[in-house]
Order: C-alpha cells, then sequence, then structure tokens
C-alpha cells in the first residue's frame, strides 16, 4: 500500500517474512523481519551509529528502547545488559510481533515488546535508546520526545540518532529549550552523517 508506513499500527499489507543474518553484540545471529516494518532488510545505518558510538548499558534496571522496529536495539540492550529488563516499545503490531519471535529463538528472557500504552504508568528508566521515527513529523516527534524522556531516572542518560539531514541539529536546540533545567543535551557522536544525542538526567541539587 503506497500509504502504509512503518508507524502504520497494523499494516495491511501481505505478511512476507525473510531471515536475514545481522551482527548484533559481537556475532553473528540469524533474525526474522518482514515488510510492513522500518528497515526489514537490515540493520539501518542510523541504528549501527548508535549502537557504535554509546557505552555499554547499566548492569540492570528498566531500559526503554523507543520506536523498537524489530528489535535489533532491543536485543543489544539485553544482551549486554541480562539483569535488565528491556521496554521494547512501538505502535507497530507487525513489529512488536516480531521482537517476541526474535527473542523467543534467540534466548532472550529479559525484554518486553508492548505498545507505548503497555508500559506501566510510573515506570522509570535507568537509560533510554532510540533511532526516533523523523518521518512521523515534527509536532508527533515532539511529542513523543517530551513524553518518554522525562521517565529517565536520575543521574541517566538516553540516546538519540538522528541524521544530519533530517535536522539534528534543530532537535538538539528543541531539546535544550524545551527540556526542564534538570536535563542536559549533548552531541556524543557524529558519524556517516548522523548525530548521537546524549540527552542526561541530573539528580536534585
Amino acid at each position: 500500500m503506497a500509504s502504509e508506513h512503518y508507524f502504520t499500527p497494523t499494516p495491511a499489507s501481505e505478511l512476507k517474512l525473510r531471515r536475514i543474518t545481522v551482527r548484533l553484540v559481537g556475532q553473528d545471529r540469524q533474525v526474522t523481519t518482514a515488510n510492513g516494518i522500518f528497515s526489514p532488510d537490515h540493520i539501518d545505518a542510523g541504528t549501527q551509529v548508535l549502537l557504535t558510538n554509546t557505552p555499554v548499558p547499566p548492569p540492570s534496571g528498566n531500559f526503554l528502547d523507543l520506536g523498537c522496529g524489530w528489535g535489533p536495539i532491543g536485543f543489544a540492550l539485553a544482551l549486554e545488559s541480562p539483569l535488565a529488563t528491556v521496554w521494547a516499545v512501538d505502535i507497530n503490531d507487525r513489529a512488536l510481533e516480531l521482537v517476541r519471535r526474535n527473542a523467543a529463538e534467540l534466548g532472550i528472557a529479559n525484554i518486553n515488546a508492548v505498545r507505548p500504552e503497555d508500559v506501566p504508568d510510573g515506570l522509570r528508566f535507568r537509560t533510554i535508546w532510540s533511532n526516533p521515527p523523523i518521518r512521523v513529523g515534527k509536532n508527533e516527534l515532539h511529542n513523543l520526545l517530551q513524553n518518554w524522556l522525562p521517565r529517565l531516572d536520575d543521574e541517566s542518560d538516553a540516546w538519540l540518532v538522528v541524521q544530519r539531514n533530517l535536522g539534528s541539529d534543530s532537535l538538539h536546540r528543541w531539546l535544550q529549550a524545551e527540556l526542564p533545567e534538570s536535563f542536559a543535551v549533548t552531541r556524543a557522536a557524529t558519524a556517516k552523517g548522523y548525530r548521537v544525542l546524549r540527552v542526561r538526567r541530573h539528580g536534585p541539587r
């Protein structure tokens, strides 16, 4: 369908599964992807930049993969920190089913693939990693980040990867202006036309 996007909640196109090999946490792994989701043929360049340029996550706590797609960021977090609970959040039901399927095949038990409304109210996150859906539009993107970034724990970081040509620098300025004073936004890395933004929430002072 020409009007169908990866941020469509219930893709109407006929499901066509495919098997691909991807590199996650230093190992080649076989996963299942499908049409009607984001980057079904490979780990996209932005996600690769994020995974390459972000420090090892904390050893435990609740983590958020915001806009998880078929799951590469969430799987990396879960594999790096097996004592953590990773919340893989997306509005695309097909993507969430693939996360669950791949987690079972890969033996990853510490990941929950859920829609946004299924994340418990009041849950705070030790880290947030995201390749956010820039193409949903500026207003929708801003609402998304304003909803989730304040759920960071004190003294914790969110890591966002955004293509420079799709407004990474303007998003950086917007985050600095709109987030409370307890947040600091810095550019952590630049690679392959992408910026990795670090959003740090400081504790009470």
